[in-house]
This record gives C-alpha cells, structure tokens and sequence, in this order.
C-alpha cells in the first residue's frame, strides 16, 4: 500500500472540518446527539454535555459502558473531535480527575475550547497532536478511550505501542473503532477520501486485535457495536460488501 501520509491527513482535517463548521449537514455516517443516544449514551448525562460538543459528534460506539470512569482517573481522549467523550469522561473523573482530549483537526480544536469555556469544567483540555506520538507527561494515564479515530490511522501498531506506553501498569484501553470482516482491496486502501470515511484504512478484525496484542496490551473484550450502521449510499454499499463494522475493545496495558 502506497498512501502519502500529509495528503491523507489533508483529507481527513478537511472532512472533519467540515462536521465542525457544517454539524447538519448530511454525511456518509451518521452524527449528532440523536446518534449518541442511539448508541446507548445516557440521557441524563447527555444533558449536561454542551450542544455545541455533541451536534459534531462523529463516533461509532458507546465503550463507557466496558468500564466505568472512575472518581479521579487521569483520562485521554484520543481524536476527542469538538469534545462530546472528553466531557462525558471529564463530568465522570469529577473534580479530582484530569481529562485531556487530543486532535489534530484545528477547527475541531477551536470548537472544542469554545465547548469547554462555556462548560465551566475546570477538570477538562484539549490539545492538538497525533495518535502515533502521544506524550504521558508527569504521570500516566489510568485510562485511554477512543472513538471512531484509529481507523484513520495509517501505522496503528505505532498507535497501539504508543497508548501502551502512555498507560500506568494496569492501565486500560477502552475504545470504539471501525474494522472488516476481510481484506480490503488496494484500490480501496490506497484512496484518501475512503479513508477519510473510515473505510479505507479499517483492517480486517483478526490482525487489528493482534495489534492490540503485540503492543503489549491483553485484550478482555471485543463487542460489536450493532446499533451503528453506515448512512445509505455508497459507504454503505461498501460497508455491506466487505463486512465492515464498529466494535468496541476493552484491554489491559500489562
């Protein structure tokens, strides 16, 4: 596979761009509020998550449910787009805990600030940068989540390697992400705007949780996501001919 690594994060800000700028417009997935309660995120703590966080909301599945975010958890949300798993995690860490939500899309950045101004929290940051490169600073995190992102990746044992070491022993991975039932062709793996739809870069499920696995983290659970599907059109041709779908992984860092 051949895939220039700026132009296919071009692609990806550009869309991305877009589901901050325009949240109503229509995608090849879905987005929104509507979306995450589909997804089974409570209510009761959507309603204290700013609209402007949730109406960009791009994700593919609810991992909350895996396992708890627990009072004073240092938390990091990987690809945290305009904010909606950052202050889901942040409001469960309470005052004591310390979420940062990490990404590379500058607008989703900006809008995830003006989110969190808004907000109150105090307990909440986000900053720009890169799943391959993550930085644990003073102290590890206890807990790294996830959502619809490392798909988008192109070296995701470099990521996985990454969130292992970025975790404290004991530390879990808890994440939702798209993947295949098999291998998907180059024609399909070497396009850009695929990608940036989460189909070009989603890997066949077997060799992605061996990833997992081979960075030094076990894996405890591995749940389809079955009520996230692709809007109608071509994406969701293309997922229903290479048995494309969301699941939802929870693993240990050893």
């Amino acid at each position: 596979m051949s895939i220039d690594l700026q132009e296919l994060r071009g692609y990806i800000s550009d869309m991305y761009s877009d589901v901050a700028n325009y949240p109503r417009a229509t995608f090849h997935f879905p987005t929104g509020r509507p979306l995450m309660e589909k997804l089974g995120y409570p209510s009761e703590v959507l309603d204290q998550i700013p609209e402007g966080a949730m109406e960009s909301f791009a994700g593919v599945g609810y991992h909350f449910g895996l396992h708890p975010i627990e009072e004073g958890e240092r938390v990091l949300d990987i690809g945290s787009g305009a904010g909606s798993d950052a202050f889901f995690a942040a409001l469960s860490a309470g005052e004591r805990g310390q979420v940062v939500g990490l990404d590379m899309t500058p607008k989703m950045l900006e809008k995830s600030r003006a989110n969190l101004a808004a907000s109150g929290l105090q307990n909440l940051t986000f900053e720009q940068g890169h799943a391959e490169t993550l930085v644990a600073g003073a102290e590890p995190y206890d807990c790294i989540v996830s959502n619809g992102v490392i798909n988008l990746t192109v070296d995701k044992s470099s990521v996985f390697e990454s969130i292992a070491a970025a975790l404290r022993p004991g530390g879990r991975l808890m994440f939702s992400d798209i993947v295949t039932g098999v291998e998907l062709p180059e024609s399909v793996r070497e396009n850009c705007e695929l990608w940036a739809e989460c189909i070009g870069g989603a890997e066949q499920q077997d060799r992605y949780v061996r990833r997992i696995e081979a960075a030094g983290m076990k894996v405890e659970s591995v749940l389809q996501n079955e009520r996230y599907q692709f809007s109608e059109g071509s994406t969701a041709d293309a997922a229903r001919r290479f048995q494309i779908r969301s699941i939802r992984v929870l693993a240990y860092r050893a």
